[in-house]
């Protein structure tokens, strides 16, 4: 996977885009650790259709739901403070 610096992506992303399309996803660096990668459209579809969920999907129909765990509270409605 090629890395690109931030700098370099900002002033080349037509490349960038093209790289993306022609020879896979590309990395872009922030500070010398990758920030961030740029998929082609078509990599990212198939990796949708692929049957990865996305995290919204994952948050709101596969992960647990609140049913799931059993929550006790204490009762304990704490103790009674003497004002005077």
């Amino acid at each position: 996977m090629a890395t690109w610096q931030i700098q370099q992506a900002k002033s080349r992303l037509s490349e960038l885009i093209e790289k993306a399309r022609s020879e896979g996803p590309q990395t872009i660096t922030k500070h010398g650790k990758p920030s961030a990668v740029v998929l082609s459209i078509e990599r990212y579809e198939s990796m949708r259709e692929a049957g990865k969920p996305d995290l919204i999907e994952v948050l709101l129909h596969r992960g647990p739901k609140f049913e799931d765990f059993e929550i006790e509270r204490d009762r304990d409605t704490g103790r009674e403070i003497d004002l005077e």
